[in-house]
């Protein structure tokens, strides 16, 4: 599990890691984002990806999701927390 506290809020990413891929991604916390099933969207796309393209394929999903809101909260925080679940 990794946890990063940004400007506004808590982000914490977990994954159970198998064979060097991630499994049962969640997103958590006490930030805003929305629209809310984006956390979801972002699961999904790192569900069942090698633990190396995870922080490529977070910033790839911000990149095109122009619709999403995060006050306070950015991709670089995402990443954070990811390398913090990575190391742990």
């Amino acid at each position: 599990m990794g946890e990063h506290k940004a400007r506004k809020g808590l982000i914490r990413i977990e994954f159970d890691e198998e064979n060097g891929v991630a499994k049962h991604v969640r997103i958590t916390g006490d930030f805003f984002i929305h629209p809310e099933e984006a956390v979801h969207e972002l699961e999904e796309k790192l569900e069942g990806h090698r633990l190396d393209e995870l922080e490529r394929l977070i910033e790839e999903f911000f990149a095109v999701r122009m619709d999403v809101e995060m006050p306070y909260v950015n991709v670089e925080d995402f990443k954070i927390a990811l390398k913090k679940a990575l190391e742990g």
